[in-house]
């Protein structure tokens, strides 16, 4: 499922540059069962399956460098050499999680390392979340089959926060829910032809007068 969205355009370039790395990860290459079986009935009952602890564990441990103590570091293979590295961010994409937003992903656009389990089925046990998840997120109010769209969401949305990903610096930064533009809605913009099927660009931007059309811009943020 990852290979469209994260080989392409923006993030392809970021990875052939070496701005970024993305690592795939299936979890039934954790499971120990005979047939990789990596989920389970709940205890007390209900409907689906739930994803197992063991198996999420083993891989979020030989991911992370075999269960290292927060803030210590440890030698991770991945992309072009090992390299010494704080321990992963783990986010679990959940939609019981907090709501993903422009600051959120500001923020986790200055982390490191960020390992992002996608949940499935119904879930996944609840002991995972306790001892090994960061954060949940979340995309929004709805449930999907699983967490690998909002997966690919978050990784688009924080890539852009990466230095040099975007080309110039002030795009990120200039943005829908930025906080430059106080987290509201960007301004409408226009380019060429002056006029389309008589819809006009607004006067304002065509005169040259630079205070005006900043007064202009701020008017129109939602």
């Amino acid at each position: 499922m990852f290979q469209g969205p994260l080989t392409e355009s923006i993030l392809k370039r970021a990875v052939d540059n070496g701005l970024l790395e993305i690592h795939l990860h299936d979890i039934r290459s954790f499971s120990e069962a005979r047939h990789r079986q990596v989920d389970d009935k709940p205890y007390g009952g209900g409907a689906g399956m739930l994803m197992q602890v063991e198996p999420i564990v083993r891989g979020i441990e030989e991911i992370s460098g075999k269960c290292l103590p927060a803030g210590k570091a440890g030698k991770v293979v991945g992309g072009k050499s090992a390299r010494n590295i704080q321990k992963p961010h783990c986010i679990y994409l959940s939609a019981a999680g907090k709501r993903l937003t422009q600051t959120k992903v500001e923020r986790l656009g200055k982390k490191e390392w960020i390992l992002l389990l996608c949940g499935h089925y119904e879930g996944i046990d609840q002991r995972i979340i306790d001892g090994w998840i960061d954060e949940e997120i979340s995309i929004g109010e709805y449930v999907l089959t699983g967490g690998e769209l909002p997966a690919m969401v978050l990784v688009d949305a924080v890539a852009r926060h990466i230095p040099s990903v975007l080309g110039k610096e002030a795009s990120a930064h200039l943005d829908s829910f930025s906080k430059a533009f106080g987290r509201k809605r960007e301004y409408p913009q226009y380019t060429r032809p002056e006029e389309f099927r008589s819809m006009r660009v607004p006067d304002v931007l065509l005169s040259g007068d630079h205070r005006k059309i900043e007064e202009w811009r701020k008017s129109k943020l939602l």
